[in-house]
């Protein structure tokens, strides 16, 4: 199966209301009620089955019911700890579920431990903390699709940027030039604008 989070065009980190409401949205659009041309309904009955495919298994891995993707997803039970936690997540109680996390002894925390933390630094706007934290779950476990699908989110909204400077303008400027432009606006303009 594809990644089911791009078939329904969101991110790993998405709400579990907005992948419902992604899914409503491409259920409508792609109805095959809707095409009265048996060539154009049978296009959006393949696309329907493409969809109900891609956001069962969303379900199944917030459930923690679909694991690693090796080719195909296998089942992988998770820790009732991180079902918790990830409940915690689904429902908004960040604050929560940080606390839960914290107090899992360092020796205990594993790739969900850094999944789950940069799912609640993304969530808190902590972009580079997420982004350390989904490629540290990355190097504990390359084969789970879900964290490489978390780290490839964050880069895709960060642009390709990594940190570092960006010596290349072909595709515009970097974040560093973006913040090295506003710190000169503030030190020439600050006490005008204060």
């Amino acid at each position: 199966m594809t990644d089911p989070y791009k078939v329904l065009g969101v991110d790993p980190t998405a709400s579990d209301e907005d992948i419902k409401k992604a899914y409503r949205d491409l259920a409508r659009k792609y109805h095959p009620d809707r095409y009265p041309d048996e060539n154009l309904k049978h296009t959006a009955e393949e696309k329907m089955k493409e969809i109900n495919a891609a956001y069962e298994e969303i379900q199944k891995i917030r459930q923690g019911k679909a694991g690693s993707f090796n080719g195909t997803y296998q089942s992988r039970p998770r820790e009732p700890i991180y079902e918790n936690i990830r409940r915690l997540i689904t429902s908004g109680n960040l604050s929560a579920a940080y606390q839960a996390l914290l107090n899992i002894p360092e020796a205990g925390r594993g790739a969900e431990w850094y999944y789950l933390y940069g799912i609640i630094s993304h969530k808190r706007g902590n972009y580079s903390d997420a982004m350390s934290c989904f490629d540290r779950a990355c190097q504990m476990d390359p084969s789970n699709m879900e964290y490489r699908q978390a780290r490839s989110a964050m880069n895709r909204r960060a642009g390709g940027y990594t940190g570092g400077y960006n010596v290349s303008h072909e595709q515009g400027c970097s974040m560093c030039d973006i913040c090295r432009i506003l710190m000169i606006l503030d030190c020439c303009f600050g006490s005008f604008c204060r």
